[in-house]
C-alpha cells in the first residue's frame, strides 16, 4: 500500500508541469561532438517549450567555475548516516529512474556542511546521455560529464511532509556526484542488475537492502550554492552540494541505463537518454567550496616563497 501511495504522490508531483515561460538556453559545451550532436533536436520533449519558472533567479543545473567559486573556511564535511533497510523499491517515471527509501524517520539523513539541521534521504536518481560525450547536468569549467548521480533529501525539521518541502525555502538537498567512464562499480552493479526489471515507463520493482553511501567519493571536497529541482515544477528549494570528484563506472553499466525506455508497455520505444536540464544562468549567486582552489593555493605558495 506504500508503494502505491508514493507513486500517486510521485504522479502528483509530475503534475506540475504546466505554465511556464522562460526561453531556456542551449547546453553549453566544450566538446566538438556535442556542439555537431547535441542540439535542441535532441532534447529531451520536456525542455522543447517555454517553461514558467517559479522566482526565475535561482534555477539549477549551473556551470561551476572553479576560479570564482569562494572557499568558506567554516563549510564542515559533510556526514551521511544511511540505513540500507529503508530502501524500498525502484520506479520507471518515464524520465529517470527513482530508488525510493522510506522517510517516515531519521533513519538515513544527511547532515553538515551548509545545512541547519539533518535531512531525510527520499530517493536517489541519476541523468545521463546517449553516449559518453555528455549526460551530466551540473559542469565543471565547461566539462561535461557522461552521467550524474543525485540524492534528493528534505528538511524534516521544518517541514512534514516531503511534498511540502518541494515547496517551501530551504526544503530539499541534493548531493550531486559527477559519473565518469572508468572502472567498474561493483557495488552499483546489484542496482545495475536489477535495471531491466522496470524498463518500462511507470514499472516499479522492490529493492531492498541498499546503501547509497556506497556511491559516495572517498573524497570530501564539495560545492555548494542556493538552486532549484531541475525538473518540473523547478522550485527554487534546494541546497546544492556537488561532490568535487567523480566516481567511476565501466562502459556496460551505463549501456544498461540507456537500454531503459521513456515508454509504457505497447507504446513505440523510446530510449531513456538525454535526460537532463540545459545550464542556466548564474545570476547574483555565490557558489561555495569546502577547499581552496587548486589555483588559488599555488599562487598563496609562490607569494609565500617571494616573501621569505
Amino acid at each position: 500500500m506504500r508503494a502505491i501511495s508514493i507513486l500517486r504522490l510521485s504522479r502528483q508531483l509530475a503534475k506540475c508541469v504546466l505554465h511556464h515561460q522562460m526561453r531556456l538556453q542551449v547546453r553549453n559545451c566544450n566538446l566538438a561532438a556535442c556542439s555537431l550532436q547535441h542540439n535542441n533536436a535532441n532534447l529531451h520533449p520536456i525542455w522543447k517549450g517555454p517553461l514558467d519558472i517559479p522566482g526565475g533567479s535561482r534555477q539549477s543545473p549551473i556551470d561551476i567555475r572553479v576560479r570564482d567559486s569562494v572557499f568558506h573556511p567554516n563549510l564542515a564535511p559533510i556526514s551521511t548516516q544511511y540505513d540500507p533497510n529503508t530502501c524500498l523499491h525502484i520506479w520507471n517515471n518515464g524520465y529517470s529512474f527513482l530508488v525510493e527509501y522510506d522517510d517516515c524517520t531519521n533513519k538515513s539523513v544527511v547532515s553538515g556542511g551548509p545545512l541547519e539541521n539533518p535531512y531525510r534521504l527520499k530517493q536517489f536518481h541519476f541523468h545521463w546521455g546517449a553516449n559518453n560525450d555528455w549526460g551530466s547536468e551540473h559542469t565543471v569549467d565547461s566539462k561535461v560529464f557522461p552521467a550524474e548521480l543525485h540524492l534528493v533529501h528534505w528538511n524534516c525539521s521544518r517541514y512534514r511532509t516531503f511534498e511540502e518541502a518541494i515547496m517551501e525555502e530551504n526544503g530539499l538537498a541534493v548531493i550531486g556526484i559527477f559519473i565518469k567512464l572508468g572502472r567498474h562499480h561493483e557495488k552499483l552493479q546489484k542496482l545495475v542488475d536489477i535495471l531491466p526489471s522496470v524498463r518500462y515507463k511507470e514499472s516499479l520493482t522492490e529493492f531492498n537492502y541498499f546503501d547509497p553511501s556506497c556511491l559516495l567519493p572517498t573524497c570530501s571536497d564539495y560545492w555548494t550554492y542556493s538552486g532549484s529541482l531541475t525538473t518540473p515544477p523547478l522550485t527554487e528549494s534546494v541546497t546544492w552540494i556537488m561532490m568535487k570528484k567523480p566516481i567511476e563506472v565501466d562502459h556496460s553499466q551505463l549501456a544498461v541505463f540507456r537500454s531503459l525506455l521513456y515508454t509504457a508497455v505497447g507504446e513505440e520505444e523510446k530510449n531513456m537518454v538525454d535526460n537532463f536540464r540545459p545550464l542556466q544562468p548564474l545570476m547574483n549567486r555565490t557558489v561555495h567550496s569546502s577547499f581552496e582552489p587548486a589555483l588559488k593555493m599555488s599562487n598563496f605558495k609562490k607569494a609565500d616563497v617571494q616573501a621569505g
